[in-house]
């Protein structure tokens, strides 16, 4: 049996995964959790066999979460349901250990694919993925500006190239305006840029946007 931990912020979210996983035999929700909070708490208390993990969630970033998990539980499968486009969180996520990633705009069927592949401890990615994986995680590749910045500081770059604002931002991640304000300022300064319509500029030509 695959017991599956859900960490998500939106309850009709997780009642649709729920409602998914049901019609398969194999599996079950064990548990739901709407924030990081109690993640690791629940983790040490019993042992699930995959983790789904959303990277949007209310109190931290869900890249971060997922280090703290694999930080713990290393051989725990993390597979990361988002509502951002491969393009911009994916391969992010592998590279700090998810085993795979499927976003929230997927057919059920893929879903429940992701989750029998990586509970046998493989790795789950779609094929379009795959070859930008094969272009990103060659050694040889040029490491692009964004590459350098921080999880919090990416999400904040994406989040400000797909047309929000400080506030905006500042609300939808729980952060004071001069917080977010700050990331915007370490963004520009990393990136070597002069402003938000440079830094969308690289947004857009790097395919960070949606």
């Amino acid at each position: 049996m695959i017991d599956i931990l859900i960490i998500d912020d939106h309850a009709v979210v997780r009642a649709g995964m729920r409602q998914i996983i049901l019609g398969c035999p194999d599996m079950a929700v064990i548990e739901e959790l709407f924030d990081s909070r109690d993640v690791i708490l629940t983790l040490r208390k019993r042992k699930f066999s995959v983790v789904i993990l959303d990277i949007g969630l209310p109190d931290k970033n869900g890249i971060e979460v997922l280090k703290e998990i694999k930080n713990e539980f290393p051989l725990l499968p993390v597979l990361i349901l988002s509502m951002y486009p491969e393009d911009q969180y994916a391969i992010r996520a592998l590279r700090s250990g998810a085993a795979g990633y499927v976003s929230k705009d997927s057919a059920p069927e893929e879903l429940i694919t992701a989750l029998r592949t990586v509970a046998t401890g493989r790795k789950y990615v779609s094929r379009a993925l795959a070859g930008k994986l094969a272009v990103h995680l060659d050694v040889d590749a040029k490491k692009e500006l964004h590459e350098a910045l921080s999880d919090r500081e990416y999400q904040v770059l994406c989040l400000i190239a797909s047309g929000r604002t400080i506030s905006e931002i500042a609300e939808g991640l729980c952060l004071s305006v001069k917080t977010v304000s700050t990331y915007r300022c370490r963004i520009l300064d990393k990136m070597h840029l002069k402003n938000n319509a440079e830094l969308i500029n690289y947004a857009i030509k790097n395919r960070l946007t949606d």
